[in-house]
């Protein structure tokens, strides 16, 4: 083998080195730091025309305690968020990380007063998840009780606008707890809008009944990474990239899967950086 040869094998070799320091050094100190607004239309044909661009800011998987999640990235999230003026703010789980509390931000109380800072006209909806419920979930709801932030849990919310019903209809955590769809809404009359709220957007498979308008999730951080003609390698899902995140349409039913806030396993994001959803929703030739 030539000099030259050699020299050029070499250049490459340190051109990829260098490629692949970038992308950890992004993925590992960059990316996860950042904090995204991403706006999304969300047509739902069935949606009653008072409700007509309802605007939800949709929030998961913070994991305060976790690398990249302090005081100061939650501050941020809280101002960040009013900032875009929704008209309700949901939180669909793990708000913490698994292992025990201690005095910090992951204390499930500091959560819930920095949480708490949040606002919208139609209030503050929350959900938990696994991650809360493994570190310890009655906690975590008296916590956000006790700030004011309101917890479904298997349980049915009625708002009204213009005369007109919506109900948030919030399901337990399907990895820790016994989701049940039809017991919370058995308060719901036939024929009124629903959206429902769950961590888990696994329950979208076969729980979730055609008269539900639109589902909410989050806890697949929509991977964490994310590569380009591949898509998200792994995925907390038995469904793998169908539910990774994002819009889905399956027959009459919509679920929209946000990619959340913090990290779980692997302090990293990669093509996916820590998001606030930020949903209007549309008729689109609905009825009244």
């Amino acid at each position: 083998m030539t000099a030259s040869a050699r020299l050029g094998i070499g250049a490459g070799v340190l051109a990829v080195s260098v490629v692949f320091a970038s992308l950890g050094a992004w993925a590992t100190v960059v990316e996860p730091e950042r904090l995204v607004v991403r706006p999304a239309d969300v047509p739902l044909p069935r949606l009653p025309r008072a409700w007509d661009g309802l605007r939800i800011a949709a929030i998961s998987d913070i994991h305060a305690g976790s690398p990249h999640v302090g005081y100061a990235q939650l501050e941020h999230l809280v101002s960040t968020t009013n900032e875009q003026r929704p008209d309700i703010v949901v939180l669909l789980g793990d708000y913490v990380c698994r292992r025990t509390p201690q005095e910090g931000v992951e204390k499930p109380e500091n959560v819930a007063s920095m949480l708490a800072g949040l606002h919208a006209p139609l209030g503050v909806v929350a959900v938990l998840g696994n991650h809360d419920w493994w570190l310890d979930g009655e906690r975590m709801r008296r916590a956000f009780e006790d700030a004011g932030l309101r917890v479904l849990d298997n349980e049915a919310l009625r708002l009204e606008r213009g005369g007109s019903p919506l109900w948030l209809v919030g399901i337990a955590d399907a990895l820790t707890r016994i989701p049940r769809v039809d017991w919370a809404l058995r308060s719901v009359p036939a024929g009124d809008a629903v959206v429902l709220l769950t961590h888990n957007p696994d329950l979208f498979d076969h729980d979730v009944p055609d008269r539900v308008m639109l589902t909410l999730a989050g806890h697949t951080h929509g991977g964490q990474v994310r590569l380009p003609f591949v898509g998200a390698p792994i995925v907390p899902s038995a469904f793998g990239q169908r539910y990774a995140e994002g819009l889905v349409v399956e027959g009459k039913r919509t679920l929209f899967v946000t990619p959340g806030i913090g990290t779980s396993v692997l302090p990293i994001r990669l093509g996916v950086p820590p998001e606030i959803s930020l949903l209007t929703l549309t008729g689109r030739g609905a009825g009244s």
